[in-house]
Protein backbone atom coordinates (compact mmCIF):
# COMPACT_ATOMS: atom_id res chain seq x y z
CA UNK A 1 0.00 0.00 0.00
CA UNK A 2 1.29 3.47 -0.57
CA UNK A 3 2.01 5.87 2.20
CA UNK A 4 0.87 9.32 2.27
CA UNK A 5 3.78 11.96 2.99
CA UNK A 6 2.92 15.18 4.75
CA UNK A 7 5.34 17.94 3.45
CA UNK A 8 5.31 21.50 5.00
CA UNK A 9 6.93 24.16 6.86
CA UNK A 10 5.78 25.16 9.83
CA UNK A 11 7.21 27.77 12.38
CA UNK A 12 8.36 26.90 15.90
CA UNK A 13 5.04 27.71 17.59
CA UNK A 14 3.68 25.20 15.25
CA UNK A 15 1.46 27.46 13.03
CA UNK A 16 1.45 26.67 8.92
CA UNK A 17 0.36 29.95 7.74
CA UNK A 18 -0.91 33.71 9.14
CA UNK A 19 -4.29 33.48 7.95
CA UNK A 20 -5.90 35.12 4.65
CA UNK A 21 -3.06 37.46 3.95
CA UNK A 22 -0.11 35.32 4.54
CA UNK A 23 3.28 36.49 2.39
CA UNK A 24 4.69 33.07 3.80
CA UNK A 25 7.67 34.71 2.67
CA UNK A 26 9.40 33.49 5.62
CA UNK A 27 9.17 29.72 4.40
CA UNK A 28 11.29 30.69 0.79
CA UNK A 29 14.25 31.96 2.49
CA UNK A 30 16.53 29.02 2.77
CA UNK A 31 15.93 27.09 -0.26
CA UNK A 32 19.02 26.46 -0.90
CA UNK A 33 19.64 24.36 1.76
CA UNK A 34 16.71 22.30 2.37
CA UNK A 35 16.34 21.39 -1.83
CA UNK A 36 17.46 18.33 -2.06
CA UNK A 37 15.50 16.97 0.71
CA UNK A 38 12.14 18.43 -1.01
CA UNK A 39 13.26 17.12 -4.40
CA UNK A 40 14.29 13.55 -3.18
CA UNK A 41 10.90 13.76 -1.54
CA UNK A 42 9.06 15.20 -4.59
CA UNK A 43 10.20 12.60 -7.01
CA UNK A 44 9.38 9.84 -4.11
CA UNK A 45 5.51 10.38 -4.89
CA UNK A 46 3.57 9.96 -8.03
CA UNK A 47 0.64 12.07 -6.91
CA UNK A 48 -0.39 15.08 -5.27
CA UNK A 49 -3.30 15.63 -3.49
CA UNK A 50 -4.57 19.21 -2.26
CA UNK A 51 -7.33 21.10 -1.24
CA UNK A 52 -9.53 22.63 -3.34
CA UNK A 53 -9.08 26.24 -1.52
CA UNK A 54 -5.00 25.88 -1.83
CA UNK A 55 -5.31 24.20 -5.34
CA UNK A 56 -6.46 27.67 -7.38
CA UNK A 57 -3.26 28.88 -6.21
CA UNK A 58 -0.63 26.51 -6.18
CA UNK A 59 -1.23 24.73 -9.35
CA UNK A 60 -0.91 28.08 -11.52
CA UNK A 61 2.03 29.15 -9.16
CA UNK A 62 3.83 26.00 -10.22
CA UNK A 63 2.67 26.52 -14.12
CA UNK A 64 4.15 29.56 -13.47
CA UNK A 65 7.41 28.47 -12.15
CA UNK A 66 7.69 25.83 -15.03
CA UNK A 67 7.86 28.30 -17.62
CA UNK A 68 10.89 30.33 -15.90
CA UNK A 69 13.72 27.76 -16.56
CA UNK A 70 16.12 30.22 -14.40
CA UNK A 71 13.58 30.21 -11.45
CA UNK A 72 15.29 28.55 -8.03
CA UNK A 73 12.36 26.76 -7.93
CA UNK A 74 12.62 25.49 -11.32
CA UNK A 75 13.29 21.61 -10.20
CA UNK A 76 10.72 21.11 -8.24
CA UNK A 77 8.06 22.44 -10.83
CA UNK A 78 9.35 19.72 -13.35
CA UNK A 79 8.65 16.93 -10.62
CA UNK A 80 5.29 18.77 -9.59
CA UNK A 81 4.21 18.69 -13.63
CA UNK A 82 4.65 15.01 -14.15
CA UNK A 83 2.74 14.58 -10.57
CA UNK A 84 -0.82 13.55 -10.88
CA UNK A 85 -3.02 16.11 -8.76
CA UNK A 86 -6.27 15.27 -6.59
CA UNK A 87 -7.84 17.93 -6.01
CA UNK A 88 -10.40 17.63 -3.12
CA UNK A 89 -13.58 19.51 -3.66
CA UNK A 90 -17.55 20.09 -3.45
CA UNK A 91 -17.71 23.55 -5.21
CA UNK A 92 -15.32 22.47 -8.53
CA UNK A 93 -17.42 20.87 -11.20
CA UNK A 94 -14.27 20.42 -14.11
CA UNK A 95 -10.84 20.75 -13.49
CA UNK A 96 -8.90 24.15 -14.73
CA UNK A 97 -5.75 22.25 -15.48
CA UNK A 98 -4.00 19.34 -17.01
CA UNK A 99 -3.09 15.78 -14.99
CA UNK A 100 -6.05 17.11 -12.40
CA UNK A 101 -8.46 14.53 -11.49
CA UNK A 102 -11.54 15.79 -8.53
CA UNK A 103 -12.15 13.50 -5.56
CA UNK A 104 -15.90 14.68 -5.02
CA UNK A 105 -16.67 11.49 -2.49
CA UNK A 106 -16.03 10.49 0.95
CA UNK A 107 -12.58 12.08 2.43
CA UNK A 108 -11.46 9.42 3.79
CA UNK A 109 -12.54 6.48 1.13
CA UNK A 110 -11.27 8.45 -1.56
CA UNK A 111 -8.00 9.06 0.15
CA UNK A 112 -7.76 5.40 1.41
CA UNK A 113 -8.80 4.23 -2.48
CA UNK A 114 -5.83 6.84 -3.70
CA UNK A 115 -3.74 4.41 -0.67
CA UNK A 116 -4.49 0.97 -2.49
CA UNK A 117 -3.67 2.12 -6.56
CA UNK A 118 -0.22 0.84 -7.62
CA UNK A 119 2.23 3.90 -7.74
CA UNK A 120 4.87 5.50 -5.90
CA UNK A 121 3.76 7.28 -2.65
CA UNK A 122 1.68 10.22 -2.26
CA UNK A 123 2.37 13.47 -1.34
CA UNK A 124 0.55 16.59 0.10
CA UNK A 125 1.81 19.94 1.13
CA UNK A 126 -1.26 22.08 2.85
CA UNK A 127 -3.32 23.78 3.27
CA UNK A 128 -3.89 24.02 6.29
CA UNK A 129 -7.40 23.00 6.69
CA UNK A 130 -6.64 20.31 4.41
CA UNK A 131 -3.45 18.68 6.35
CA UNK A 132 -5.39 18.99 9.40
CA UNK A 133 -8.49 16.99 8.12
CA UNK A 134 -6.35 14.59 7.07
CA UNK A 135 -4.21 14.58 10.42
CA UNK A 136 -7.86 14.17 12.39
CA UNK A 137 -8.46 11.50 10.36
CA UNK A 138 -5.35 9.59 10.56
CA UNK A 139 -4.68 9.24 6.34
CA UNK A 140 -0.99 10.33 7.07
CA UNK A 141 1.99 8.46 7.25
CA UNK A 142 4.87 10.35 7.35
CA UNK A 143 5.39 13.92 8.49
CA UNK A 144 8.49 16.05 6.75
CA UNK A 145 7.95 19.24 8.71
CA UNK A 146 10.36 21.95 8.04
CA UNK A 147 10.50 24.09 11.60
CA UNK A 148 11.38 27.06 10.71
CA UNK A 149 13.40 29.43 13.76
CA UNK A 150 10.61 32.17 13.66
CA UNK A 151 7.84 32.12 15.91
CA UNK A 152 4.19 33.59 14.52
CA UNK A 153 2.27 34.17 17.68
CA UNK A 154 -0.75 33.59 15.20
CA UNK A 155 -2.00 31.49 12.10
CA UNK A 156 -3.51 28.19 11.66
CA UNK A 157 -2.14 25.73 13.55
CA UNK A 158 -1.57 22.29 11.59
CA UNK A 159 -3.24 20.22 13.92
CA UNK A 160 -6.00 21.98 15.76
CA UNK A 161 -8.62 19.37 14.84
CA UNK A 162 -7.38 16.32 16.50
CA UNK A 163 -10.04 15.35 18.78
CA UNK A 164 -6.57 13.02 20.79
CA UNK A 165 -3.51 13.18 20.90
CA UNK A 166 -1.41 10.77 18.42
CA UNK A 167 1.76 9.40 18.32
CA UNK A 168 4.81 9.56 15.94
CA UNK A 169 8.32 7.96 15.90
CA UNK A 170 10.99 10.20 14.78
CA UNK A 171 13.04 8.17 11.47
CA UNK A 172 15.04 11.45 10.68
CA UNK A 173 16.05 14.53 12.36
CA UNK A 174 18.61 16.74 10.36
CA UNK A 175 19.80 20.13 11.03
CA UNK A 176 20.25 22.87 8.85
CA UNK A 177 22.44 25.66 9.11
CA UNK A 178 20.01 28.13 8.68
CA UNK A 179 18.41 27.19 11.43
CA UNK A 180 15.68 24.85 10.03
CA UNK A 181 15.25 21.77 11.38
CA UNK A 182 13.67 18.77 9.18
CA UNK A 183 11.61 16.47 11.73
CA UNK A 184 10.82 13.09 9.50
CA UNK A 185 8.20 10.94 12.12
CA UNK A 186 6.39 8.32 11.11
CA UNK A 187 3.00 7.20 12.77
CA UNK A 188 2.81 4.53 15.21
Amino acid sequence: MRKLHLQMQVSIDGHSSTGPNDEQNWVTWAWDEIKQYVLDLAASADTEILGRKLAVDYIPFWLGVLERPGDAMYEAAKIKAKQRKVVFTRSLEVSAWDNVDLAKGCFTDEVNSLKRQEGRDIIVYGGSSFVASLLKEKLIDELHLFVNPIALGQGVPVFRELESWQRFRLKKAITYDCGIVLLNYEVK
